[in-house]
């Protein structure tokens, strides 16, 4: 397939692939055979968590159609390029299993169960050019399992896409954003194979011979698995347009919900009541005027022009603050009215409750209104006219060990997920007094750390001459507050200089000699990948792969 600028939509399922050259030497090194190993194992990875995602963001999409008549449309085309794409992604699973069989003298079916890292003939690269009929370069043949038929279905695949593109473009309510539609059509584009027309020993080597002539098998299984996932790529860049797009959203997708989020629905009397009400995709980028959250009316008030009580938007939130004198129960709602960029309204309402009660004892987590498993989660409990020093905290739940540190202060762990109970007591004139009942807190997992590069979250995207700066490795979670710790256990280091392939690994957070040349002899328009193993304070080891593309 042709190179296409790859955009930073698919940053929630971390895609991975590399573009294989050919191999020179009639005798393939183990070194060699072992780095297609490990990319292509790569590349199965990142065509399971496409396939995840892909799955996630269709019933997310579909479940927009229900009460939305112009979603559905955007849908359709979805589903049509899918069904398109699936049949071309088949079509080389099965031609890669008929090259494997026809390698070992194995059945199709037993192929298909066949790991490269265990196939004996890895390094046979007289079968697979004989089956795909391009042993003969001059005189390649054409007809079903062929080099010449997979170009014909990619291409066949592209056109298709793109008409359909374009069809949409011309039919009313399924226009595309412009710079949506230039970047989808270069995408479809990019599918369509492409002759290099570099010549050696006298051959002009057109693409079928780029990614398949005289190459060992590992590197045709490999090049198979990157195109499949180039395709699921596209297929994700499907879903996230035309979802965006069928709800005239600048937030992409409908599966949108309203939330209420307070610290605490138990407030002592005397206190105001905070909470933030916000849209479950927030964007922080929202103008003056795209979203107004207004108390005490519902959809059909707001769309008559009411507005009940003005909630103030910060940053993608609303600050809802109001004042509590009376104990008891107390309800509000209301409804979050969202301008879409053709500006047209959509509503969104909401609900939420707390309890007011006599002064009493508060909890809570000092850096965050949820505490995490595995690892320290510092704790502040003080009750009104008790001193720090008569006060106790107990908790149930997800595994909670709970630690003092001193005068209302102490240590949560968790060494499980879901929901604790945390309550006060004190010491009174009249023996140790409950204060109030339990608070409920979340228990959350670690977020999946990311790998920085010289203390920067790594980008997608780098100068040749900042790659050759980069000298040592770190990792944390990026945007996540919480104090926490993130340690690279070990790395790898994949890129290409002048079309060859280069690479090193080893321990630690600091790239050795080799790695910095890999990095800094990179080809521009190419991409260097990173692949880490990182250990969390939880004690859990991820692995974690960046995907940088080299640019001028």
């Amino acid at each position: 397939m042709g190179g296409g600028k790859e955009t930073p939509r698919q940053k929630m399922i971390g895609m991975m692939y590399l573009v294989l050259t050919a191999l020179l030497a009639m005798n393939v090194s183990k070194q060699i055979l072992q780095g297609y190993i490990s990319v292509n194992e790569s590349m199965e990875r990142s065509k399971e968590n496409l396939e995840a995602n892909n799955k996630r963001v269709d019933e997310a999409f579909k479940s927009t159609i229900t009460g939305n008549a112009g979603a559905k449309p955007y849908y359709d085309r979805a589903v049509e390029a899918q069904k398109e794409i699936k049949q071309v992604y088949d079509y080389i699973g099965e031609l890669n299993n008929i090259i494997i069989a026809a390698t070992h003298q194995v059945d199709a079916k037993m192929a298909d169960t066949m790991q490269l890292r265990y196939m004996e003939k890895m390094d046979d690269y007289d079968v697979p050019s004989h089956e795909l009929g391009i042993s003969e370069p001059k005189e390649p043949k054409s007809g079903p399992h062929t080099a010449a038929e997979l170009r014909d279905k990619l291409t066949g695949l592209s056109d298709k896409l793109v008409a359909m593109l374009d069809k949409m473009q011309k039919t009313d309510g399924q226009h595309l954003l412009k710079e949506d539609y230039e970047a989808m059509k270069k995408k479809f584009i990019s599918i369509k194979p492409v002759d290099s027309k570099r010549v050696e020993d006298g051959i002009e080597f057109n693409w079928a011979m780029d990614n398949f002539y005289h190459l060992p098998l590992a590197a045709v299984v490999t090049n198979f698995n990157k195109m499949q996932a180039d395709l699921k790529n596209v297929e994700a860049e499907i879903l996230q347009v035309f979802s965006g797009a069928s709800g005239k959203l600048a937030i992409k997708f409908d599966a949108i919900k309203a939330r209420v989020v307070a610290p605490s629905s138990y407030i002592a009397a005397g206190q105001p009541y905070e909470a933030d009400i916000f849209l479950a995709a927030s964007s922080s980028k929202l103008a003056a005027g795209d979203m107004e959250i207004l108390i005490g009316v519902d959809s059909a008030a707001a769309a008559g022009g009411a507005k009940g009580t003005l909630v103030p938007v910060v940053g993608g939130e609303g600050k809802y603050s109001v004042g509590t004198g009376g104990e008891g129960d107390q309800e509000y709602k209301g409804v979050i009215k969202y301008k879409n960029p053709d500006g047209t309204f959509k509503y969104y309402p909401f609900e939420g409750s707390y309890k007011v009660a006599k002064s009493g004892a508060s909890v809570s987590a000092d850096q965050m209104n949820v505490f995490y498993a595995g690892v320290p989660n510092p704790v502040t409990a003080a009750a009104a006219g008790i001193s720090p020093a008569d006060i106790s905290v107990s908790a149930t739940g997800a595994g909670v060990r709970v630690t003092p540190k001193g005068a209302g202060k102490y240590e949560f762990n968790f060494t499980g997920t879901g929901e604790c109970m945390v309550s006060v007591s004190a010491k009174t004139k009249d023996g140790v007094k409950s204060q109030g009942p339990p608070v409920k807190f979340r228990v959350k997992p670690l977020p999946k750390p990311e790998l920085k590069l010289s203390g920067k979250f790594a980008p997608q995207e780098l100068k040749k001459s900042e790659l050759g700066m980069i000298s040592g490795l770190g990792a944390g979670a990026n945007g996540f507050d919480f104090q926490a710790n993130y340690v690279v256990l070990s790395w790898e280091v994949v890129g290409k200089a002048n079309g060859k392939l280069g690479s090193s690994a080893g321990n630690g957070n600091n790239l050795d000699q080799t790695a910095k040349q890999v990095l800094a002899k990179a080809d521009v328009g190419s991409k260097v990948y990173i692949d880490a193993k990182i250990k969390g304070p939880d004690g859990k080891i991820t692995s974690v792969t960046s995907a940088i593309k080299v640019n001028r």
